[in-house]
């Protein structure tokens, strides 16, 4: 075959894919210089513009919001804005006079500073209640509030926190720390190395190549690269949290190699079938490239389904998750062609020196995710090999590969058969082992973790230690309650429910009423202090009971309607609106998944059960958060402390993972029905269709295994959560599901896998998503029309 070769399937008209496989292999350097120029380009825009990350929720109608609203027009904003906290502890007292001197020209300087709105010091005259008077810490310990504007941008805030940190005194026996999220130093993340470098050893072990395994790789890297530049120029023009740069990068590097990876697998197998390299890269992209671009617009979409929430910190989330998986298909359809060009048939070569320096590489990059410096010598090394090997011959040699086995003398088509040969039982017990795992999800409960869970040399937690141990365990998560006042209202009446409220068990404290004037209010706002932490169940039971049961059975005899606001109650209003929006998400994600792959495999029983196995997969994922996480089980090896589960994180996981699931779905069952249509035998299909994929899917699912999972060495609740949920929900739907229940399902339905009412057949779009012609009559069809031409 020439070069110019032809396209496949020559009788039919080129199909775009092939053209956009052609055009790029044609003109490869060119296409080579463009991604690298936009690397450059967009990378060096994106490190002079800074970035804009600001972390906005913006609540609906809710009563936490009436009440800042209140706050707001009354009180000058009060408690609306930003808040964190200058907390500092004095053994020789805070009205030392050396330390009160100190301390008060520090607070005049933050005063002065850019987007400090206000600062409440412990010294002005109404600031009595910012010093400890609990315990053995009375008088030792206070802390003075900063006030920043609403949506105020992360690097703003940094800016603030590090004029404080210049601006701290030196004394003996004072202490200062910075409390609040939004002074928090936010570590970047290190251990997506960690990932790469198992993604290395991977590749290798299953490919035997190192031209196969760097090029997933490379186009991920490039991928992530620009897209994470991306998102940092657009949050300067659109609301985006700065958890949305982290979660990008990590599942743009988990998809990108995996979509690189299928492409790569398929164009090794067209080279091995004889074909030349452009024609084994217009067949590659042609077939694997079309399941690449349905499995990334499924997870896109899946995305973007959670712009219905209507807030600001989820639309940014999914719009960020969203842009860097989009960036990573276009790479794999375009970029990777270009550089299969490049490579050949070299892709199948690999030499010593090459296989030496690709594994003293991933020992530096271990090193460099666990920070153990003395591994990162793997580089210099890995350099020396690469040189040596040009002239020591024994680095020179390529590596000898063992032939490939026939399909049906793998271990996948022998575990294939044995699941067909007992499907029932492979059935039941799959099935036990996800609902046995997704039973902690019943106890699920939503809402934010508080500054507890901040690893303990930092700042953050610190801060909140010496808050709990000066003023309490609640102090960290006030409430204010808050109300309307009709004209010429006698404000005694507010003293029953004054009494009523402090009364409560789970009440600390309870400020006497401020009122917005002396004379004639029309506002009134009291401070509460809980008995425990923000992120405790205790504290949310008290929020219910202040609006469900104390506070109605006085509101009448007061004559004011009383709103509970502040940051506990803000956080229960925000997961009560998502939670409450959750099943409609999850059902038209669902609904999205069984359309598309009716539409696909022309059926209705496999979407079905794609539908139910991903239900039970992501239910058994979100039972491991539950436990890990909220329960805090094994938190002396994975270093959590329990805590509710964030309100966004599910919605997240089913997104992400739907997507993912989706790619592997179809990759497996394409090949099986491909098989199918082949010989008409709906039982060896799936052998065959298992056996030749399952190398594929294995190694897949692996990298994203240790790239999602290798987050849990992070310091950041929110990476690990996220990191261990994906790497949970991908590793048994690889496993239980591809392994157990497909085999088993789809022998026990036998040709029922495939019907489709010939109506709806008729009335259904096609979508060819593996370059096959779907037009070819079914075997069971024609059967039904030999056995009714007999008759």
């Amino acid at each position: 075959m020439s070069e110019s070769g032809s396209q496949p399937n020559s009788k039919r008209h080129p199909s775009a894919f092939a053209r956009l496989a052609g055009w790029c292999y044609d003109r490869r350097r060119w296409v080579l210089g463009v991604w690298v120029g936009a690397l450059v380009i967009i990378g060096g825009m994106s490190a002079a513009a800074g970035n804009g990350f600001r972390d906005k929720f913006n609540l609906p109608d809710s009563d936490s919001k009436t009440g800042f609203d209140v706050l707001d027009r009354d009180f000058g904003g009060q408690g609306t804005g930003i808040t964190g906290t200058i907390v500092f502890h004095a053994e020789q007292g805070v009205n030392d006079p050396a330390v009160k001197s100190a301390m008060e020209t520090l607070f005049g300087t933050v005063k002065g500073l850019a987007n400090v709105e206000r600062l409440d010091s412990p010294y002005a005259p109404e600031g009595g209640r910012l010093v400890s008077a609990l315990g053995p810490q009375a008088g030792k310990t206070a802390y003075a509030s900063v006030e920043m504007p609403e949506g105020v941008a992360l690097p703003d805030a940094a800016k603030i926190r590090d004029a404080i940190r210049a601006a701290e005194p030196s004394i003996t026996g004072l202490d200062i720390e910075l409390g609040g999220i939004i002074f928090a130093e936010f570590e970047n993340p290190s251990s997506e190395v960690i990932g790469v470098a198992f993604a290395i050893v991977i590749l290798i072990v299953a490919f035997g190549s190192v031209a196969a395994m760097g090029l997933p790789i490379g186009v991920a890297l490039f991928g992530i690269g620009i897209g994470t530049s991306l998102l940092i120029l657009i949050s300067n023009v659109v609301t985006l949290p700065e958890t949305s740069q982290f979660i990008g990068l990590m599942i743009g590097l988990g998809v990108g190699i995996d979509y690189a990876l299928l492409i790569v697998t398929r164009y090794r197998e067209q080279l091995h079938n004889g074909h030349s390299p452009r024609e084994a890269i217009v067949m590659s992209l042609d077939t694997a490239g079309r399941s690449v671009l349905f499995a990334g617009t499924t997870v896109v979409i899946s995305l973007l389904g959670m712009l219905v929430m209507a807030v600001a910190f989820v639309t940014g989330l999914a719009l960020g998750a969203a842009l860097v998986v989009s960036i990573t298909v276009i790479a794999s359809l375009t970029l990777l062609p270009a550089l299969l060009g490049f490579v050949g048939e070299n892709v199948e070569r690999t030499r010593w020196r090459g296989l030496i320096a690709a594994g003293l590489v991933a020992v530096a990059l271990l090193g460099v995710g666990l920070k153990f410096t003395p591994l990162a010598i793997g580089l210099p090394l890995a350099a020396i090999v690469l040189i040596a090997g040009f002239w020591v011959k024994p680095l020179k040699r390529e590596v000898q590969h063992r032939p490939p086995r026939a399909v049906r003398e793998t271990f996948a088509y022998r575990w294939s058969r044995l699941i067909q040969h007992r499907p029932w039982t492979a059935v039941v017990v799959s099935t036990l082992v996800l609902l046995i795992l997704a039973t902690p999800m019943l106890a699920l409960r939503l809402g934010f973790s508080d500054e507890s869970n901040f690893a303990a040399e930092t700042s953050t937690k610190k801060a909140y230690k010496l808050l709990v141990g000066g003023f309490g365990p609640g102090f960290n998560g006030p409430m204010l309650l808050v109300a309307e006042l009709p004209a010429g209202y006698e404000t005694s009446q507010l003293d029953a429910l004054t009494s009523a409220v402090s009364a409560d068990k789970s009440v600390a404290f309870l400020s006497p009423p401020v009122f917005n004037t002396q004379t004639n209010p029309t506002s009134v706002f009291w401070n509460l202090v809980p008995t425990t932490g923000p992120q405790e169940k205790a504290a949310t039971d008290l929020v219910g009971r202040l609006r469900n049961q104390i506070l109605p059975s006085v509101e009448s005899s007061a004559d004011v309607n009383i709103h509970v606001s502040g940051t506990v109650p803000v956080n229960v209003d925000f997961s009560n609106y998502l939670s409450g929006r959750l099943p409609y998400f999850f059902l038209a994600v669902l609904a999205l998944s069984f359309l598309l792959l009716m539409v696909v495999f022309r059926s209705l029983l496999v979407p079905l059960k794609a539908v139910i196995m991903n239900l039970l997969s992501i239910g058994a994922a979100y039972g491991v958060v539950v436990a890990l996480f909220q329960w805090g089980w094994i938190s002396d090896i994975t270093g959590v402390s329990p805590a509710p589960i964030e309100p966004w994180i599910p919605m997240m996981l089913f997104a992400i993972t739907f997507g993912l699931s989706m790619d592997y779905e179809v990759f497996l069952l394409s090949r099986v029905r491909e098989e199918w249509k082949r010989t008409g035998d709906a039982r060896t299909s799936v052998a065959d269709g298992l056996a030749a994929t399952a190398k594929v899917i294995t190694a897949a699912a692996a990298i994203m295994v240790f790239v999602f999972g290798s987050f849990l060495l992070e310091n950041d609740r929110v990476l690990k959560l996220m990191g261990v949920g994906l790497a949970t929900a991908i590793l048994l739907d690889a496993t239980i599901v591809r392994m157990l229940l497909v085999p088993a399902t789809m022998e026990l339905l036998g040709d029922k896998n495939w019907w489709l009412p010939r109506w709806l057949n008729r009335r259904l779009p096609r979508i060819d998503v593996e370059g096959h012609n779907e037009d070819d009559p079914d075997p069971v069809d024609m059967r039904d029309r030999e056995l009714t031409s007999q008759r």
